[in-house]
């Protein structure tokens, strides 16, 4: 058994289409005999604010000096980082938004991606601390950016996981879901293929 923790960013609940294609790969490793325990966790729901320079000092204070301030200002990155710990699989929606990801995800990753706690620095560069986890990225967009310089999504979740040691990376795309409803339905049958295959 898997222990799953799914991360939804889209703006728009149920009617998302990155939230849908999470729940397609939930669907489909569940019909595949797969028995997970799953958490969800929707990033847009719980507006992370941006990251403060008063909960980075936060973290940068010995837990026994910390003001109760501090302490609660810490609570939520410590949770974010055992949430990620305690669990196998990060199943990661994945909306486009202007060439980026959303701000929400940002706000997330700048409170799971912690020094001293999901990497270390040495004299060889940063030294990710996050092992045995398998990070599955399902992308859709509505336009088709898969391979060009505009997709600065892959190269980022890349990098920032593979900082923290997770380099079992599987990406999966549903792109042009915005140009035509023929062009939509080829992309949810490629998709749908793909994630067969992953799980």
């Amino acid at each position: 058994m898997s222990k799953i923790l799914v991360l939804n960013t889209g703006l728009n609940g149920e009617q998302s289409n990155s939230n849908k294609f999470t729940q397609m790969y939930l669907d489909i490793r569940k019909s595949s005999g797969l028995k997970d325990e799953v958490s969800v966790r929707d990033l847009h729901d719980e507006q992370l604010p941006h990251l403060s320079a008063q909960e980075m000092q936060a973290w940068m204070t010995p837990a026994e000096q910390q003001t109760a301030q501090q302490q609660q200002l810490a609570s939520l990155s410590d949770e974010l980082i055992d949430e990620l710990m305690a669990h196998d699989i990060i199943v990661i929606g994945m909306p486009m938004y202007n060439l980026g990801v959303p701000s929400t995800f940002k706000a997330y990753i700048d409170r799971i991606a912690r020094a001293g706690k999901t990497f270390s620095y040495s004299e060889n560069g940063p030294q990710g601390l996050v092992k045995n986890t398998k990070v599955v990225v399902l992308a859709a967009r509505g336009g088709m950016y898969q391979g060009t310089p505009m997709d600065t999504q892959t190269g980022f979740i890349k990098g920032i996981y593979g900082m923290m040691g997770v380099s079992d990376i599987d990406f999966i795309y549903a792109e042009g879901l915005n140009m035509g409803e023929e062009i939509a339905e080829k992309a949810w049958i490629a998709a749908n293929e793909q994630l067969e295959q992953t799980v």
